[in-house]
């Protein structure tokens, strides 16, 4: 028996309880839908300086009303997101994209939500379970391939989920990397088709046997009664708690063996002490006189550009640039009132961006300018980049000013920022009125190199895929490759 997804949500067990609860099932009229979705496509057609980039008009403006055409009844609130994902899908800009309302967030937060079980790692024409939450299933296991859920293929259910995920133009590496990311699989598979208590799965065994089963769902406040609780322990502290996420965050040691520092960095937020950080590992780097070192740019989404340039300018042979152009089509928004930090962004306009003959809004700090490197605590050895589809926005920016240097080697998969440009820089959230839905609005549109071709990512020189092998034995393919690589350059 069938069972949609927000009658499941609500026998979630939720940890707290608030004045008004959010309800999950709860319906929107036609009327409301469409009042956001024709306030959603007005706000885009107004602000959006990419709208057409790599999508004509035309085709732009049937997606619109074919998501229209879906809005004739009426739809909890994950139904329209799915509606607006689809549409904003199609324009190719992997920073536009769909948020729930507040009050979802803070409810799919605090509640323990029933979910289909498996996570996955996808990439071209193959789908491997790396995780299978369901403890009263045990067939299913890491390294098992997809063939068929419910008896749809793999590669549909891919192409679907295809569908409502944005990325930047044409790239599929980032795509495949978001199904693959922690619970995304999860989450879409039930958006998409709904759940059922049992659902028959197809998929080749460790062993290489073709397997059929049916498969429960994941039900945390029942599967929790069958473990052991779990011993008290004295929570961390706020201090060692914010630790704990920079040492997530960002993070170096050095392998003496090996002659190498590993550093990784997942971000370039602001909040996450990445100056003081680079400013000690480089010293450090340096005073030991470290000849090879290793960035991992696989986590990286981006954050600040100011941030990314730092990092850069302790790596670069030379002067770099990261905008040929960069620009916005307004400056000014009718619908300032559903846009936060509208007053901020206002200011933006009017103290660092100018408004030129072409009749664009130029921010000129960045168009053309070259930065310097640092002379102090220089590193001047080997650079090997780690990157994947999740390297995005300012990660790709890094990426892209040293790819072509000679002491410099990016080794693993295509990044998901796009080479050629993309669309990004002030990125206010839109809250439409009727659902509170959210939408992400870049407002800025930066064309990188211009001589790069349009609609893919940073391609590595050395190209590191996942092979199943590998899943199975939960093995970092990438880095494995490049420690090999290390070693043959030592020894010589």
């Amino acid at each position: 028996m069938k069972i949609l997804l927000p009658v499941l949500l609500l026998f979630a067990l939720c940890n707290c309880t608030v004045s008004k609860p959010y309800n999950p099932a709860k319906k929107f009229s036609p009327a409301e839908l469409q009042e956001d979705y024709d306030l959603f496509r007005d706000i885009l057609e107004e602000s959006h300086p990419s709208l057409y980039w790599y999508t004509p008009k035309d085709s732009v403006d049937h997606y619109f009303e074919v998501g229209r055409t879906k809005l004739n009844d009426s739809l909890p609130e994950y139904k329209f997101r799915n509606v607006l994902s689809y549409v904003i899908a199609k324009i190719r800009c992997g920073h536009t994209s769909v948020r729930s309302s507040k009050a979802a967030a803070a409810y799919a937060e605090r509640a323990r939500l029933i979910s289909f079980p498996l996570s996955v790692k996808a990439w071209e024409d193959t789908v491997a379970v790396t995780s299978n939450l369901s403890r009263r299933d045990s067939v299913i296991t890491r390294g098992s391939l997809l063939l068929s859920i419910d008896g749809r293929p793999i590669q549909t259910i891919v192409d679907s989920m295809f569908q409502f995920l944005s990325a930047d133009g044409y790239n599929t590496t980032h795509k495949y990397q978001t199904i693959s990311n922690p619970g995304a699989f999860r989450n879409l598979y039930g958006a998409i088709y709904g759940l059922k208590t049992r659902t028959p799965v197809e998929f080749v065994d460790t062993f290489g046997v073709v397997k059929k089963t049916m498969l429960s769902l994941y039900i945390p406040f029942a599967d929790s009664t069958r473990r052991r609780p779990p011993v008290a322990q004295q929570p961390p502290s706020r201090k060692e708690r914010k630790k704990m996420l920079r040492q997530l965050t960002r993070n170096m040691h050095i392998d003496t063996s090996l002659h190498t520092a590993f550093m990784e960095v997942n971000s370039f937020s602001k909040d996450n002490g990445l100056r003081s950080f680079l400013r000690r590992s480089f010293r450090k780097i340096r005073k030991e006189k470290i000849p090879n070192l290793v960035v991992d740019m696989r986590g990286n989404g981006g954050g600040s550009v100011t941030l990314s340039n730092l990092m850069t300018k302790y790596l670069a042979d030379r002067p770099f640039k990261i905008a040929d152009s960069l620009y916005a089509v307004r400056s000014r928004s009718r619908y300032k009132r559903y846009e936060n930090n509208y007053l901020l962004n206002r200011l933006f306009f009017i103290f660092m961006a100018k408004k030129k003959s072409d009749g664009l809004y130029h921010f000129r700090y960045y168009e053309h300018r070259q930065f310097k490197p640092k002379k102090g605590n220089h590193f001047r050895g080997t650079t090997y980049i780690l990157t994947g589809g999740n390297t995005f926005s300012a990660a790709a920016l890094f990426t892209k000013a040293l790819r072509d240097q000679d002491d410099v080697v990016v080794v693993g998969e295509e990044t998901g920022g796009g080479s050629y440009g993309n669309t990004a820089w002030l990125i206010p959230d839109v809250t439409l009125p009727r659902t509170k839905v959210r939408f992400r609005l870049p407002l800025f549109r930066l064309v990188i190199d211009p001589n790069e071709p349009r609609g893919h990512g940073i391609y590595p020189e050395v190209e590191v895929k996942p092979t199943l092998d590998a899943i199975k034995r939960n093995e970092d393919i990438k880095m494995d490759q490049l420690i090999r690589m290390i070693k043959e350059k030592n020894s010589q």
